[in-house]
């Protein structure tokens, strides 16, 4: 029961305490929510009915198809997020300012030279990347007069003769676990009934990036097909650092402990879409899209630290050891994803958009360790942990003038959890992810500028650490995550 409370409670940070691949993984590099360009990130991505943007490319092929000319865009993208913990009553904020380029892409129309308006009236080939995941963030949480310890958590393994040379041999080293007559391991902290001060801080960089080349078809202005091949870019690098110390000088021998760990995960995946849009009069586009599982091979390298102050009778000592170097391949499987999309063009007034995707969490896999381990145990948590979710993106244009528009949009992803998991609630079940935007958009013959403004909000909870306890942990006793991502997206392109 215990290994199974843990696994519900650590669903979104285990990599904070163990370097093995596991369901958070898997849903990491699941998860996608595209930022291509200004003027899809300014109507939610709701894209998949309407073509004619490169984002459309990583949600629907077909809207390749109807480039009418050639265009060249780059959008770069300026965040920060901000995430709020409530731990035991306590308040942290830390944020985080991020710059990088959101879509880069090139697209040529390819007419055939009969210029017919029937059959094949238009060929487009494209190139170039969206994002689909972006990690970068910072969170600081704690609290004084703690009744519990990350080093419980290392003595009651270690007791049961669970040891890992990046977690308890480490506390050893440092004499911050130790074995009484009857092979039991305690902790001083334990022992003079804890008492200490505790924070913990998490910094995560990096990002998911698709390369996309793609070919758009158009028929008879009514039926456009669209195919696309991706090659996936993964760099996920997270460092956390927990400490724990005696501010109120209560508990014999210990003086304070900072642990630290470092995950950095590369590697690269590929896959395919395929997609129509049809359009059965000209104010109404029908679009579908099916996308295989992306197929990643990936690298984990990961360490840890220990330090520790000691008092003695004859003074302080000083500890510091730290881990081996671990370096581990393996792959993943994402889940098919699925899209339906419709959209309503107002004639020269404006547009609005609705996108459905349905993609089921549970299928998501583990694949071929790089020591020949095949993670059944671990695809068999995915299948009970995660559930199917249907993710809905609506958005709308208004042409404010032969030049100018005005956009808004709504993004609404539920969470990946089922409600219960191994004859227990999941604390994150309701962990729905929304995104509200706003943005406008300028064109002046063969130049043309967006802007999109993004805000997404999320609440979560965790454990700070492991408990060695069976005890399953409410909401209400954990910490309580509040993420808020603020987002602002230039597009710059140019038509020929």
């Amino acid at each position: 029961m215990k290994r199974y409370i843990i696994l519900l409670a650590f669903a979104f940070t285990i990599p904070f305490f163990g370097n093995a691949q596991d369901l958070a993984d898997a849903l990491r590099y699941s998860q996608f929510q595209v930022q291509g360009t200004a003027r899809a990130g300014g109507i939610d991505n709701a894209f998949g009915a309407l073509g004619g943007d490169f984002t459309s490319v990583s949600i629907n092929p077909a809207g390749l198809g109807l480039y009418r000319t050639s265009e060249f865009v780059f959008s770069p993208l300026f965040s920060q997020v901000e995430v709020e913990t409530n731990y035991r009553g306590n308040l942290m904020t830390d944020n985080k300012y991020n710059f990088a380029f959101s879509n880069l892409s090139y697209v040529a129309t390819l007419t055939p030279q009969n210029r017919s308006e029937t059959g094949l009236v238009g060929f487009n080939i494209g190139i170039g990347y969206n994002r689909l995941q972006d990690f970068n963030s910072n969170f600081l949480g704690g609290a004084p007069n703690m009744n519990g310890s990350f080093l419980d958590h290392l003595a009651s393994n270690a007791t049961a003769n669970v040891w890992s040379e990046f977690y308890e041999d480490l506390a050893v080293e440092a004499d911050l676990i130790n074995e009484d007559n009857e092979g039991i391991y305690y902790s001083d902290l334990e022992q003079d009934g804890w008492g200490q001060s505790l924070r913990k801080s998490i910094s995560k960089q990096g990002a998911v990036n698709e390369y996309t080349v793609a070919a758009g078809l158009n028929f008879n202005h009514k039926l456009y097909l669209g195919f696309s091949a991706g090659i996936v870019d993964v760099n996920y690098r997270e460092s956390s650092e927990l400490m724990e110390w005696d501010a109120n000088n209560t508990i014999d021998y210990f003086n304070s402990m900072t642990f630290n760990s470092l995950l950095h995960t590369t590697g690269t995946g590929y896959n395919g879409k395929i997609g129509l849009i049809y359009k059965p009069i000209n104010a109404v586009r029908l679009g579908a899209s099916v996308h295989t599982p992306t197929f990643y091979n990936l690298t984990d390298v990961f360490e840890t630290t220990m330090a520790s102050s000691i008092s003695y009778e004859d003074g302080d000592e000083d500890y510091r050891v730290t881990s081996p170097y671990s370096e581990y391949g393996y792959s993943i499987e994402t889940p098919l994803r699925a899209n339906l999309s419709g959209a309503f063009v107002i004639g020269k007034a404006g547009l609005i958009s609705v996108d459905y995707e349905y993609v089921d969490y549970s299928k998501a896999s583990l694949r071929r360790g790089g020591d020949g381990y095949n993670f059944v145990d671990e695809n068999s948590d995915i299948a009970e942990i995660f559930k199917p979710v249907g993710n809905i993106r609506v958005g709308g244009e208004l042409l404010a003038s032969s030049n100018f528009s005005l956009r808004a949009g709504y993004e609404y992803y539920p969470s990946p959890y089922n409600s219960n998991a191994f004859g227990a609630p999941q604390p994150n079940a309701d962990a729905d992810k929304t995104t509200l935007s706003a943005g406008l958009g300028f064109k002046s013959g063969g130049f043309f500028f967006d802007v999109a403004y993004r805000y997404s909000h999320v609440k979560d909870f965790d454990m700070l650490y492991p408990d060695p306890s069976d005890t399953f942990y409410a909401p209400s006793e954990m910490a309580a995550f509040n993420n808020v991502k603020n987002k602002v997206l230039i597009t710059l392109g140019f038509r020929f």
